[in-house]
């Protein structure tokens, strides 16, 4: 009787363990998250496990006598071989209820593990690859997958069948990569609904925006804090506030690219996480020394030592810890915090309030945050989280910002208060002081308004200067473009006549009904006109040319071939030279380099840099040539190159060189060599300011007696 007993029980017993392998999850809309319409079933209990690989595993029908309970969120390093390596299948029965009536159904995996879905043995998504079909392992770098939509009937049990590849953390052994930073597998599995999609991508964007936001805000305030400690530089307050945030800044930086779900590799995505830690700790240990001075507080030893554990250990938190001290750290920034604020309390005043709000502020926002990385639960639920990420990115910074600015305002007004105070102690001689400051006061008015009718003055002279510089240079030009613009003009003329004749043979031909004649002679009249057309464009390109130099600019850049400009400039300074003297005589030479882009630059101005540079090359190889050196030949070179991420625009004559008495004083305005009459002296000084303008540079070479060379650096990008 009792073995009859003990084997009944023991048929029940496995009666119970098939049915508990084979629990079917009943899912329902209920289920979804708010925010984002996705339920999570990788938490679901109900999963069975067996390592290994066998497809037929993803079958709906195998026996799982031999599979155990485990659900994805319980995989470890612990499961990996010796090589670090996880491989196995999940198994999970479910059934949507109805609730989910016409209601659309999409799969999305997690990131970083390589995944093949399968429902009742068909095959749905991959996500990376495992080794399907032959093909090597491939991490799933997908941030913010879409969902696949699978077609599925409310009421129906199915078997969902999950092979899963992972690998350890190379950055950090003890972790799988899904498991980094702590996190789990809990999203390794997602059923989507309706919605889940637009939700996704409108997080996405809205957390893309607001990540501008933080990023733009902190990096713009960085800046200025450097600006205005390099402009003070004896305010120790200015440096700590900018080092503070600088760190905070480059934290926040790396913190962005984890969020903006970025296709990184996972040894890029691991670095940068675990490389903010450091400089978001040290931007709080700075911020400890920034209340110290203050508070005008000094930091005793053992302080000094809790500090730089403290700042070791939050450098390391995510590395070392996994993020497990989070809420300790959190609680100690406060702490140390309150060391330096609590004794000050009855003596703060002004600007030392706003230091004081921003450091409270950020340190409660960092202990939440803290809680909030323990715990995988939002603080605040969207979209109330993006006002506590606002303040927790931002309140520091903002803080520093309102200090600056009110401490600004208290030094004013403590040297307005000295001010006052000097006057006071010189109330006997106030009467004469008085005087004394009306008379000032005229004069300096009269002095004001001279010097205001001075630079007045001095600004339309440098106008007309400017000006008359730009006509030498456009008298230049016209003489340059009249020889360049008579060669089409010839072709056209002459093809024009030609036409001319063709007419009266083709009327001729018509008239005999030559329909071989007339039918040649219409190609030719063709043929005649595409070469009129071209040439009539060749002109009206020079004429364009013209008048784009003879136009004030706008500073309106646009990629320009800057081998066509160069070879456009040297041709036009030759025909000018021509026109100018028509004994001149040189060679000219160029060597372009045709690999450059396009640069981004205003095209008139930077012709007009090239038109000084090759006019001052053929006048030096004139002047030289007509002092009738035997066996000299006058010759001028301009070359293009790449140099270093710049393109490089040289202009080489041999001519006699600059003397190296003036050789610093050539790019000075008003300086000239040439006699007078011939030159205003501002020509290499506008070229100079010019290329400045653009992010280039321009330098020269040369020796006395030997020639010179000029060389512009433009940066490509």
């Amino acid at each position: 009787m009792k073995l009859r007993l003990f084997f009944f029980v023991l048929f029940l017993s496995l009666i119970g363990f098939c049915k508990a392998q084979d629990a079917t999850v009943v899912l329902d809309t209920t289920m979804f998250d708010v925010n984002y319409q996705t339920i999570n079933l990788s938490g679901t209990n109900g999963w069975i496990f067996k390592e290994g690989n066998d497809t037929d595993w993803a079958r709906k029908d195998i026996s799982t006598v031999d599979w155990k309970k485990f659900n994805p969120t319980q995989l470890t390093i612990e499961n990996a071989d010796k090589n670090g390596r996880v491989e196995g299948w999940f198994r999970i029965r479910f059934r949507l209820d109805s609730s989910f009536q016409n209601q659309p159904v999409g799969i999305a995996m997690g990131r970083w593990a390589a995944t093949d879905v399968y429902i009742d043995g068909t095959h749905i998504i991959s996500s990376g690859n495992t080794g399907l079909n032959g093909k090597p392992y491939e991490e799933n770098r997908t941030n913010y997958p879409l969902p696949k939509v699978v077609d599925l009937v409310p009421g129906i049990n199915y078997t969902l069948a999950l092979h899963l590849v992972d690998y350890g953390s190379p950055l950090k052994p003890s972790l799988l990569k899904t498991g980094i930073a702590n996190s789990s597998f809990g999203s390794l599995v997602v059923i989507s609904g309706r919605e889940a999609a637009v939700k996704s991508i409108k997080f996405q964007k809205e957390f893309s925006m607001y990540w501008s936001i933080w990023i733009s805000v902190s990096a713009v305030l960085t800046i200025v804090f450097w600006f205005l400690y390099f402009q003070n530089r004896t305010n120790k307050e200015l440096l700590l506030i900018a080092i503070a945030t600088s760190f905070f800044s480059i934290g926040l930086f790396c913190d962005a690219h984890l969020a903006a779900g970025e296709e990184l590799t996972f040894a890029a995505t691991s670095g940068i996480f675990y490389l903010k830690g450091p400089f978001y700790s040290l931007s709080q240990a700075t911020a400890f020394i920034l209340l110290a001075y203050i508070f005008n507080r000094r930091i005793p030893f053992p302080l000094l030592l809790l500090i730089i554990v403290f700042t070791l250990l939050a450098a390391t938190n995510d590395f070392i810890f996994a993020t497990k001290l989070g809420v300790p750290l959190g609680i100690s920034f406060v702490l140390i915090c309150l060391y330096f604020i609590i004794p000050s309390w009855k003596n703060l005043k002004g600007a030392q309030w706003a230091i004081v709000g921003g450091v409270l502020l950020s340190a409660i926002w960092s202990v939440l945050w803290a809680y909030n990385s323990a715990k995988y639960q939002p603080v605040f639920p969207f979209p109330f989280a993006y006002l506590y990420l606002t303040g927790l990115f931002l309140s520091l910074p903002l803080s520093q910002m309102v200090y600056v600015a009110m401490r600004f305002n208290e030094i004013l007004l403590e040297v307005r208060e000295n001010a006052q105070q000097v006057v006071q102690l010189s109330e006997e001689k106030k009467e004469q002081a008085l005087n004394q400051q009306a008379i000032l006061k005229v004069q300096v008015n009269e002095r004001t308004a001279e010097l205001s009718e001075s630079l007045e003055n001095l600004k339309a002279t440098q106008s007309q200067l400017i000006q008359s510089e730009k006509m030498a240079s456009l008298g230049e030009l016209t003489a340059g473009i009249a020889h360049e613009i008579q060669n089409p003009l010839n072709f056209v003329n002459n093809f024009s006549e030609v036409n001319d004749e063709l007419l009266d043979e083709l009327k001729e031909a018509i008239a005999n009904n030559d329909q071989e004649e007339i039918e040649a002679i219409y190609n030719d009249l063709k043929e005649n006109e595409s070469k009129i057309k071209h040439h009539g464009q060749r002109a009206e390109g020079i004429v364009k040319g013209m008048l784009q130099h003879s136009r004030t600019s706008q500073g309106e850049k646009e990629p320009t071939d800057i081998n066509a400009l160069a070879d456009e400039y040297l041709r036009l300074a030759y025909h000018g030279m021509r026109a100018k003297d028509k004994f001149f005589n040189a060679d000219f030479k160029t060597n372009f380099d045709n690999s450059l882009p396009k640069l981004n630059i205003v095209p008139q101005d930077i012709g007009r840099v090239l038109l000084n540079l090759i006019n001052n090359a053929f006048y030096v190889v004139d002047k030289r040539s007509k002092e009738q050196i035997e066996g000299y030949k006058p010759e001028v070179q301009v070359r293009t190159s790449k140099v270093d991420g710049s393109v490089q625009i040289s202009v080489k004559d041999n001519g006699s060189g600059i003397p190296a008495e003036i050789k610093d004083k050539i790019f000075q305005p008003f300086f000239t060599t040439k006699p007078t009459g011939s030159g205003t002296g501002l020509g290499l000084s506008l070229s100079y300011d010019i290329v400045k303008a653009h992010g280039g540079e321009i330098k020269v070479n040369s020796k006395d007696g030997e020639g010179s060379k000029f060389a512009i650096n433009i940066p490509i990008s």
